[in-house]
């Protein structure tokens, strides 16, 4: 008979897994009340409501979160690239029909999954156009756009009957670290972080968003720990009149796996008012990865909670507070009406398409139509948040043309001009597909170095909008998905 402190560390744990299949050790941690599963891209496949099926079967309560967005990050897409329009494209196109009705979709996708968590939208007010990690995530850098974009992003999910999970509080936006690497300390004016990056999550709650998913980052006026084990930061969420489920942000992220530890952070999580526990993707650590990572992980986290009940160090009505909160959303999703409201018939190419962006040559980029497009893949490496060098992107850009990927950060000068003249060789117009034109010096490099050879080239950039001009037409995309990069196919073929 399991341990009944066991049972209760099990019901605010929410692991990650490999396969698409639950192993054998989810399957009776899921029995003995382990809260849900968090999907990640390994764990889709054609059979993903069969695997629904089976983990509800386990646990009939149990909250099946995704990490998905739309736009630049997509797991239920993960092999073909998404094809909503992401948070970046959203706000540009500042329609919140439009973005309710992206939510609704969404909602609507996840359910014929067997899905009732949607870890989204992105809440964070990206103020610093060097974040590695938000950027295009975020419906722009201005607190009231972002605020009204979350709310109907929030309504749109939960009026289509899964939960939305706002992220990343107290706000991720003004950094320029990613914390999957490293933990990134936030040195705004207590006030700034008030009056600008608190807005979207006043207002989500307003809203009644189900659950909120927390930071690791450090806001020195607050406290020395990132806001996940802050029981400052996260007290404030409840000050603010938060009354559901807190999740914290994976624990396998470096911010949290290299200072404290699985162990030790969901300990600490737990303490300072965190719900349910996030572990993350088993996959990250890449090939240092154990076959057997996914349960190594979840067992850190669920043997430093048993041990912490047992030596008083955690409180028992703490945690059973938790898993109550956890209980309820269970339940409120469970009896969630699975058809969404009637609405229009819902069009996302045709919100991309206007969301985006032209610049320089604006009617040269128009009028002079391509027969094909000769693709250069110059963006950043990936990144355990974003899969941002993904191929389906350069791939549908160049409809089965000539494509190449160049690594600009590490190409030698052979490299990079072997790349650029097999593309002006090839037929069609050069494309220089890119995504950090304000940050990376390699790519505004490439750039010019492409404009002296090839007049005619031309720039699509899937990151943040450039803010400082390039010599050759720029079509701004504003994310990385499929459909993205279908619509400037499009656009600069002509049709």
């Amino acid at each position: 008979m399991t341990d009944e402190l066991t049972r209760l560390a099990n019901s605010v744990l929410w692991p990650g897994f490999f396969g698409t299949e639950a192993p054998a050790w989810l399957r009776a941690a899921l029995e003995d009340d382990l809260a849900g599963v968090v999907y990640f891209g390994q764990n889709i496949s054609a059979e993903l409501p069969a695997l629904s099926a089976q983990i509800r079967a386990a646990n009939p309560r149990a909250l099946i979160g995704i990490d998905e967005e739309g736009g630049s990050v997509t797991r239920l897409e993960v092999g073909t690239g998404s094809t909503l329009p992401g948070a970046a494209q959203l706000g540009i196109v500042d329609d919140l029909a439009a973005t309710e009705s992206t939510g609704a979709e969404l909602a609507r996708r996840a359910r014929a999954a067997g899905i009732n968590v949607v870890l989204g939208p992105v809440a964070d007010v990206n103020t610093d156009p060097r974040n590695p990690v938000i950027g295009v995530r975020s419906f722009g850098a201005d607190a009231a756009l972002v605020s009204r974009h979350v709310v109907a992003t929030v309504e749109g999910l939960q009026h289509g009957g899964v939960a939305a999970c706002v992220k990343h509080f107290p706000g991720h936006g003004d950094t320029h670290l990613d914390s999957h690497h490293a933990l990134p300390v936030i040195t705004l004016d207590p006030a700034e972080i008030e009056d600008v990056h608190l807005e979207p999550f006043r207002a989500a709650i307003a809203a009644g968003v189900d659950s909120i998913m927390t930071a690791h980052i450090v806001v020195p006026a607050w406290g020395e720990r990132p806001a996940t084990l802050n029981p400052a930061v996260l007290g404030r969420l409840r000050e603010m009149g938060f009354e559901g489920v807190i999740i914290t942000d994976a624990l396998d992220m470096a911010a949290v796996r290299e200072s404290v530890g699985i162990g030790g952070g969901a300990v600490q999580a737990l303490a300072a008012g965190a719900d349910l526990l996030c572990i993350g993707n088993p996959t990250n650590p890449g090939s240092a990865a154990h076959a057997d990572q996914d349960e190594r992980d979840y067992l850190s986290a669920r043997e430093a909670i048993v041990a912490a009940l047992r030596d008083g160090t955690l409180p028992r009505e703490r945690v059973e507070q938790a898993r109550d909160r956890v209980r309820m959303l269970a339940t409120k999703v469970a009896g969630t009406v699975a058809e969404a409201p009637d609405r229009a018939p819902y069009d996302a190419a045709e919100i991309v398409r206007r969301g985006l962006r032209v610049t320089v040559a604006t009617d040269a980029t128009a009028d002079a139509a391509a027969s094909a497009l000769s693709v250069i893949d110059a963006r950043r490496r990936s990144t355990l948040a974003v899969d941002s060098a993904a191929s389906y992107v350069a791939e549908s850009l160049a409809e089965g043309g000539f494509r190449v990927r160049l690594d600009v950060d590490r190409a030698t000068d052979e490299e990079r001009d072997a790349a650029l003249n097999a593309a002006i060789a090839a037929e069609g117009r050069v494309v220089l597909l890119i995504d950090r034109p304000d940050v990376a010096d390699a790519q505004r490099a490439l750039v010019e170095l492409a404009a002296s050879r090839d007049p005619d080239a031309v720039v699509v950039n899937v990151g943040l909008p450039a803010r400082h001009p390039l010599p050759l037409p720029i079509v701004e995309v504003s994310a990385a998905s499929r459909v993205g990069a279908e619509a400037a196919r499009d656009l600069l073929l002509g049709r």
